[in-house]
């Protein structure tokens, strides 16, 4: 069986993060292995929560990994919640990538045009690091223009343009490099619809979705998972960016339907056998 590391937090409420990846990679009959960063009672988007920092425990968990002489065939990171918690993520990849493994890096740090206010500019850069390091990247538009040093604001002026899809496309045709092989912008909103935009050496292709309200908690996470899984597969990523928007469309219609609140993440649950069928 095929195995991926993912590098996140665990949360009990709010479906995000290793709550979400779990049930996604094991789904696709892969072996998910997590290695938790945090333990939260509930996602930081709720009024109240317990934290638990785990970030003291990364070499001892990593090196009992590396006693058992496991492989990974994917590893997945997203959410890095410190400089440090960076640098000990680049020894774990450095540590156990091999030139088989799948790394896709989920490049976490922005918004809506704002940096996280948890992300420091050390922090940014960084991920930013880690970013050229991965195989497959998945940011959001405004990580995108973090990652190639462009103000947010200039890209959104284009937004009413025509040629505004192919425009991001050229700005993640310019990331790739020998190391990172693909580039996919997720969310993008273009004339009433959500973009997701597959950009790789020598292609490039964007998938469509309707909108279903505003934006919930782990469906970047619920993407990125969907992703690695199949590309450990083999799956061509233009078939696996289709699966991953449709499954995301039917569970954010189904919550947007039921009155999900934000927070709680998406009725994804009972969509799992979209990933199978696809």
């Amino acid at each position: 069986m095929k195995r991926i590391a993912v590098i996140g937090d665990i949360s009990g409420f709010g479906r995000c993060s290793l709550t979400a990846s779990i049930p996604v990679i094991s789904s696709l009959g892969i072996e998910c292995c997590p290695f938790p960063t945090a333990v939260l009672s509930a996602q930081t988007g709720y009024s109240s929560y317990h934290f638990i920092d785990l970030t003291s425990e990364f070499t001892a968990y990593a090196n009992e990994w590396q006693k058992l002489g496991y492989s990974f065939d994917g590893i997945l990171t997203g959410y890095i919640a410190s400089p440090l918690q960076a640098d000990l993520i680049s020894s774990f990849i450095e540590k156990f990538k091999t030139e088989n493994t799948v790394l896709l890096v989920d490049p976490v740090m922005a918004d809506d045009g704002e940096i996280y206010g948890t992300y420091s500019n050390e922090l940014c850069e960084k991920v930013t690091e880690i970013a050229k390091k991965a195989d497959i990247i998945t940011p959001n538009l405004t990580e995108l223009c973090v990652l190639a040093g462009l103000e947010y604001s200039d890209v959104i002026l284009k937004s009413e343009d025509d040629g505004y899809i192919e425009f991001i496309g050229s700005v993640a045709d310019s990331l790739l490099s020998n190391t990172l092989k693909a580039v996919i912008v997720t969310g993008v909103r273009f004339k009433g619809e959500i973009y997701n935009i597959v950009c790789e050496k020598n292609s490039r292709c964007h998938i469509k979705s309707q909108i279903f309200g505003g934006s919930y908690s782990g469906t970047g996470d619920l993407f990125a998972s969907v992703i690695c899984a199949k590309a450990v597969l083999g799956v061509p990523l233009k078939s696996a960016v289709e699966t991953a928007s449709k499954f995301l469309e039917k569970s954010v219609k189904s919550s947007f339907y039921e009155g999900t609140d934000r927070n709680d993440g998406i009725n994804f649950q009972k969509y799992l056998e979209v990933l199978k069928n696809d």
